[in-house]
């Protein structure tokens, strides 16, 4: 099973400026982190020490996923944010839909 992870660097549009998202086969991990100012201010600054405050994990074999997923992510960010994080989601696994065999 291979790791697919990507982190959005937000700043102050995102409860604490990071969003990170991890997939592992099925499973879907989206990880909110507290910015590390340590490390510096700027978009460039390494964050890899950054805290984590929250987790939301979903199967992307439940039905549901797609909107636990996007309700987790509209609570830490914008919409904006959130449907390019999804955007992205999508492109690397397929969510179920309702219905769907």
């Amino acid at each position: 099973m291979a790791k697919v992870t990507k982190t959005w660097k937000i700043g102050e549009h995102a409860k604490g400026g990071i969003i990170t998202v991890e997939i592992t086969g099925k499973i879907i991990c989206v990880i909110g982190k507290e910015w590390d100012v340590s490390a510096g201010y700027k978009r460039s600054s390494n964050q890899s020490n950054a805290k984590e405050f929250t987790r939301g994990t979903a199967e992307a074999t439940d039905p549901n996923s797609e909107n636990k997923l996007r309700y987790f992510l509209e609570d830490l960010t914008l919409y904006y944010y959130a449907d390019e994080i999804m955007e992205w989601i999508k492109s690397k696994v397929h969510l179920k839909q309702y219905g769907e065999f």
